[in-house]
């Protein structure tokens, strides 16, 4: 008897648009640029990331209103809706409860899992990961669950995922990320992403 199936897809750059990039072009401060495609090491991303904001007096609300300024990318809320008549979908992100909220209700309120930030008088002086590795880990988990997993992701922090899942896709993927992981068949439209997934639906 065939498992069922659920999805976990990476909200970043596979949903909606780059958080930090947006924060970036907003403010002018380059360097907030950098993402997990750039730099595979989480913690020395956002510890840079934290020391950088309080640098420039950047606080919670400003980036909240660059946030809401933000659009899911084209295409993504029908993907993502035409995906969950399908199958239950789980999305797996390294942002945070602070930044996804307006996000998530273009979405359709999708279920995600995700970190938090600790705020202080609207300052941003730390973030609480939920679990280290939490992306492959609640994969494993809901393996135990006796789950048959097909996850999406464009990232380095988004391969074991990839890796753990029974079928992983890179989606948009950067060139630097397929070259290193080729064991992941890479496409660039969701109309090709819904294909293989029904594929491995079926």
């Amino acid at each position: 008897m065939k498992k069922q199936a659920i999805v976990t897809l990476d909200m970043e750059g596979v949903l909606t648009p780059e958080i930090w990039i947006a924060v970036a072009e907003k403010t002018g401060i380059p360097e907030l640029r950098r993402t997990t495609r750039d730099e595979p090491d989480y913690d020395k991303l956002m510890r840079g990331r934290l020391e950088i904001l309080d640098r420039h007096g950047l606080k919670l609300s400003d980036i909240q209103s660059v946030i809401a300024s933000l659009r899911p990318l084209s295409g993504g809320r029908e993907f993502l809706d035409e995906l969950r008549t399908l199958t239950q979908v789980l999305i797996l992100s390294d942002t945070f409860e602070q930044f996804a909220a307006p996000l998530l209700k273009q979405l359709n309120f999708p279920t995600l899992l995700c970190h938090r930030l600790v705020v202080e008088n609207d300052r941003v002086v730390n973030y609480q990961i939920r679990i280290p590795e939490q992306k492959q880990k609640t994969v494993a988990a809901l393996k135990l669950l006796n789950y048959r997993v097909i996850a999406a992701g464009d990232s380095f922090n988004d391969t074991a995922m990839l890796g753990e899942a029974d079928t992983g896709f890179l989606f948009h993927a950067p060139a630097n990320v397929k070259e290193r992981f080729p064991q992941f068949q890479a496409v660039d439209s969701y109309a090709a992403l819904l294909n293989l997934i029904r594929q491995e639906l079926a």
